[in-house]
């Protein structure tokens, strides 16, 4: 194979699908234990009774939700990138498929 070629590896392309879903996953669940140890609620029990932390208070929480809404877009991303690796490696087999057929070897389809 000439050196400016494209090749692609399908499992390899399938450990990397793999991977992603895998980190989605994992930041999912960081995600909804960073949300239960730093939400509103949480926030506001650590800080209830000091009378002159509202402002503290405050900043605490709006830094939580920013850094939550952050994660979330990362997972987001992470499960799209997944979900089109996976559709890259579909799509992959399938034009092997057909190539195949093209040169004469049979699918096992129609044997």
């Amino acid at each position: 194979m000439a050196d400016n070629s494209a090749y692609y590896e399908d499992g390899v392309g399938r450990n990397l699908a793999k991977k992603f879903e895998l980190q989605a996953y994992d930041l999912r669940a960081y995600l909804k234990k960073f949300r239960d140890e730093t939400g509103e609620e949480a926030i506001s029990d650590g800080f209830g009774f000091l009378t002159e932390s509202d402002e503290v208070r405050n900043a605490y929480i709006e830094y939580s939700t920013t850094a939550a809404a952050a994660m979330a877009a990362v997972h987001e991303h992470l499960d799209t990138l997944a979900e089109a690796l996976r559709q890259v490696n579909k799509n992959t087999e399938v034009t092997d498929g057909d190539v195949a057929v093209l040169f004469g070897k049979s699918t096992g389809a129609h044997e």
